[in-house]
């Protein structure tokens, strides 16, 4: 709960900050506050401010690329530190499903978590030969899901903001 969603002037979420810096762009006057914890109050010496939760950046800010990076931090998040065929999360690795010496290529489809044990008995062959099961198919994760994943579980005073259709002005 002392994080706060960040959306772009056209109720684009942009990101995930914390409260204070949340608070600080609402009171220089570079932000909106839209939503609050009902329950909970910044307070100062001298005043009570709301608590935010949803705030709106009061200029567009052009995304060059809105896309979740591949990267082996990021696998690991959309896997949920997870090996993907036996569930350990423990001594984890990055996986090849099609091993690159078999034309595999880097990318969010062929790339999992792994634990060291299950990448070994693996090795360098196709899951057929050995016998694995994924437990999740890796797919390529949208921004808007992956700022879901950066949160847990989905706070319910963010959906109407991280639902796909935009909310209205």
């Amino acid at each position: 709960m002392n994080s706060v969603l960040v959306l772009n002037q056209d109720y684009s979420p942009l990101t995930i900050c914390s409260v204070q810096r949340a608070f600080l762009l609402v009171f220089l006057k570079k932000a909106e506050l839209l939503n609050s914890v009902e329950d909970r109050e910044l307070r100062s010496i001298s005043a009570t401010y709301p608590f935010p939760s949803v705030i709106m950046i009061n200029r567009y800010i052009q995304l060059p690329y809105k896309g979740v990076v591949l990267s082996r931090h990021n696998i690991f998040k959309r896997d949920a530190h997870k090996c993907q065929y036996c569930g350990a999360n423990k001594d984890l690795t990055l996986d090849h499903i099609v091993p690159r010496s078999k034309g595999g290529k880097s990318s969010w489809t062929n790339l999992v978590t792994a634990c060291k044990k299950c990448n070994a008995q693996k090795g360098d062959s196709t899951l057929e030969k050995t016998g694995l099961k994924l437990q999740n198919a890796p797919i390529k994760p949208s921004y808007i899901s992956f700022i879901k994943m950066g949160v847990g579980a989905l706070r319910e005073d963010w959906r109407p903001y991280l639902s796909p259709k935009k909310a209205s002005a």
